[in-house]
């Protein structure tokens, strides 16, 4: 009876000392726990999409922004911050009015050509990954380092975002390759899906822009 109570302590004894490595972490009065108590996500609303996005621009642009007193020298006061920002513009074409615009397609009396007449491609708003774009360099004054410790809100990146975004949007415009092409791909994709229904001869046309 003695030996078979030595031999079940010493296998307690054992198995304890096996599960003491993964019992150590919990015991930590400093360990840390993240708990997620997001609440659900709710469908704020639901869209059709009537737009083609037939075309995608990647873009760059390193954001310098310098922030000076006018009567104070920069390393008292003053930030300036080099800011690396990547993100995209779309090149649409818009397909909304093509069943509601008289005109804006026409077959022929015997079914074998088409002529679909569109706006010209647009531009939407440059959007940054987040990813991809960061603050490189930042170079505070001394009552700007003061304070961002006592500010609850630290270095607000978000004008650097905002100013990011109009420079990729700016430059996107003044390039004419995106929507050319973006109408080109139009172009291609709707001669395929016409000639699959049928059609032999599918002209595709495209509005001038406004000026």
């Amino acid at each position: 009876m003695g030996l078979l109570l030595v031999a079940v302590v010493a296998f307690g004894l054992v198995a304890l000392l096996a599960a003491l490595p993964s019992l150590l972490p919990s015991l930590n009065p400093f360990r840390e726990e993240t708990k997620d108590r997001s609440g659900p996500v709710l469908r704020k609303s639901l869209e059709n999409l009537s737009q083609y996005r037939a075309a995608s621009a990647n873009l760059q642009v390193v954001v310098d922004v310098e922030q000076d007193a006018k009567l104070l020298p920069s390393f008292i006061k003053g930030e300036r911050t080099l800011f690396v920002a990547a993100g995209t513009v779309d090149a649409a074409v818009d397909f909304s009015g093509l069943s509601k615009q008289a005109g804006a397609i026409k077959v022929s009396d015997d079914r074998k050509s088409v002529a679909i007449t569109l706006p010209a491609a647009t531009l939407t708003e440059a959007r940054l990954d987040p990813a991809r774009s960061r603050v490189y360099d930042r170079d505070r004054g001394l009552v700007d380092r003061v304070e961002d410790v006592v500010d609850d809100n630290p270095s607000d990146e978000q004008p650097l975002y905002e100013l990011a975004a109009r420079k990729l949007t700016e430059a996107a415009k003044a390039d004419p390759e995106l929507p050319k092409r973006a109408q080109e791909n139009t172009q291609r994709m709707l001669e395929g899906m016409m000639r699959g229904l049928g059609f032999e001869r599918v002209t595709v046309t495209f509005k001038t822009p406004p000026v």
